[in-house]
């Protein structure tokens, strides 16, 4: 692996359980909430591709907490559950403040004892993720927050990718994609990611199969701890 200059973490899904809203979700609709949560993040991720894909300039762009808004209302419809202006709230609240993973304050920690920054790149937008750094209490393990905002389109588009490389190059003007290792629980993301250049960690909680397209993320593991025997053969120093 060539030196790492900095470590990426994708948000939803990879530090921030995007499955956590099932508990309030089953409370409000028995035997349903863990479908709710799926088929919620499902539409979510669906739309976030739609608007990027149908229009490349940006005329389109919506927020992503606009688009889980949308996909919490079509997931509900498509289920045929009545989602009351009460329970709509209350879910969307939750999502704000998703359950994080609790390995991630260790092994952000041990990432930044080891001298390199990190950071997250996100399809959520800055208010979005700014609640949701605050609420898991990673403010101070985190050098960058980075969304998608600025360039009005959502992953695995590569002018998100760029972003990442842009922020890492403002510390490290002489940083290639290789020596960016980007996280992420996605297999879609993780591909895109390794599409772009980054170097790549799948993390594959759940043991899923990998996606049938030719390209293998670069490195795949069930934790975020298997991030740091890594980092610690290819740490290329303080940026």
């Amino acid at each position: 692996m060539p030196p790492v200059h900095a470590v990426l973490f994708d948000a939803y899904g990879t530090l921030f359980d995007v499955y956590s809203v099932a508990l309030l979700a089953e409370q409000l609709y028995p035997g349903r909430g863990e479908t709710l949560a799926r088929l919620w993040r499902d539409k979510q991720i669906e739309y976030s591709r739609l608007v990027s894909m149908a229009d490349p300039a940006g005329r389109r762009y919506r927020p992503f907490w606009d688009l889980t808004r949308a996909g919490l209302r079509q997931a509900c419809a498509l289920l045929g559950l009545e989602l009351p202006p009460a329970h709509e709230e209350r879910l969307m609240n939750q999502y704000r403040h998703l359950s994080a993973f609790p390995e991630n304050h260790e092994v952000l920690a041990q990432i930044r004892a080891l001298g390199l920054p990190t950071g997250i790149l996100s399809n959520g937008d800055p208010a979005m993720l700014e609640v949701a750094v605050k609420s898991a209490g990673l403010q101070g393990l985190l050098d960058e927050v980075i969304s998608v905002e600025p360039v009005r389109c959502f992953k695995p588009d590569p002018r998100v990718y760029q972003l990442g490389l842009d922020a890492v190059r403002r510390r490290r003007p002489d940083a290639s994609a290789k020596q960016v290792l980007f996280v992420s629980s996605n297999g879609w993301d993780a591909i895109g990611a390794t599409w772009f250049g980054f170097t790549t960690f799948w993390l594959n909680r759940a043991g899923l199969p990998a996606e049938p397209l030719g390209t293998r993320p670069t490195h795949e593991g069930r934790s975020l701890h298997e991030l740091l025997p890594l980092l610690r053969g290819g740490t290329g120093g303080a940026a």
